[in-house]
């Protein structure tokens, strides 16, 4: 499976012609797994599901198998940013996709009308604070720099665990569902300057900020473990609203499709898998 942008997706389903048109995903499929599916022209059986690279794509394989045996091929498709996976699902290019929570979901509806749904819920991932340049929350210096995410639902998430940290203080009143930025700050003792900066980019910023509070997914794809690798993780409490969600357009909740998605990824084997492999920094919640 290889990682491809939503322009270089769209051209391959062009390619495909009329028949991806009408299952408008049907081309966007990068492993020769799913050939047979797609030659037949037997779009209802095969499911196309838009991902971050991890956990989230590497979940959805460990589904594959269970999938295959209700009849369903699964092709992933893996997006690196947080805004392509929501728009190629509105376009209709995916039946479904994995690697959002549920807040900035219904951020991104907000911001833009659209009407995508929750179809289940899958894990969370606690989010961590890393040391960059600075190796321990006690060595912090005054004006030292910590990079948070800047979308909406993660930033005020990443300052929450600032102020559970004992880093800053927030204006009364927020909590995990606000859309706080560092304007709500009304106390900062050591003058930090907070930088905003996109979630993907955070693991590299390590080597130029003193701190940076980084999003479960991109953690570890940069080899960082929230629960061993961090200098502290957020409260469980706060964690569990961010529950990791399979999205789908409004009203196909109850689809073949999505309910045969749900099946295979609730199962004993795929809970099995998260709990082997991630040890602790995803955490399922079925």
């Amino acid at each position: 499976m290889k990682k491809i942008s939503r322009r270089d997706f769209l051209k391959v389903t062009g390619l495909v012609g009329a028949a991806a048109a009408l299952t408008a995903c049907g081309g966007g499929t990068s492993s020769s797994d799913n050939s047979g599916a797609a030659n037949t022209g037997d779009s209802d059986k095969v499911i196309t599901v838009g991902a971050t690279p991890t956990p989230h794509a590497e979940i959805l394989n460990a589904a594959k198998s269970a999938l295959e045996a209700e009849g369903y091929t699964l092709d992933v498709v893996e997006f690196t940013d947080y805004v392509q996976p929501n728009t190629a699902l509105v376009d209709g290019d995916l039946d479904a996709n994995y690697f959002q929570h549920t807040p900035y979901l219904n951020n991104f509806n907000k911001e833009n009308g659209t009407d995508l749904a929750a179809a289940f819920d899958m894990h969370y991932e606690p989010f961590g604070i890393y040391a960059g340049k600075t190796a321990s929350l006690e060595e912090l210096a005054d004006g030292a720099s910590v990079a948070i995410p800047n979308d909406g639902s993660n930033e005020t998430r990443a300052l929450l665990l600032l102020q559970d940290a004992g880093l800053i203080k927030l204006k009364d009143g927020i909590d995990p569902t606000s859309d706080a930025t560092k304007l709500d700050i009304t106390e900062n003792p050591k003058n930090l300057d907070i930088q905003e900066i996109a979630a993907e980019q955070l693991p590299r910023s390590l080597a130029d900020v003193d701190l940076a509070v980084i999003n479960g997914n991109y953690a570890l794809q940069a080899d960082l473990n929230a629960s061993e690798d961090s200098l502290i993780t957020e409260n469980p409490d706060y964690a569990k609203v961010y529950v990791n969600v399979v999205a789908c357009r409004a009203g196909e909740e109850n689809s073949d499709k999505i309910q045969a998605l749900k099946k295979a990824l609730q199962s004993d084997d795929v809970k099995k898998y998260v709990d082997e492999t991630y040890k602790g920094a995803v955490v399922t919640v079925f």
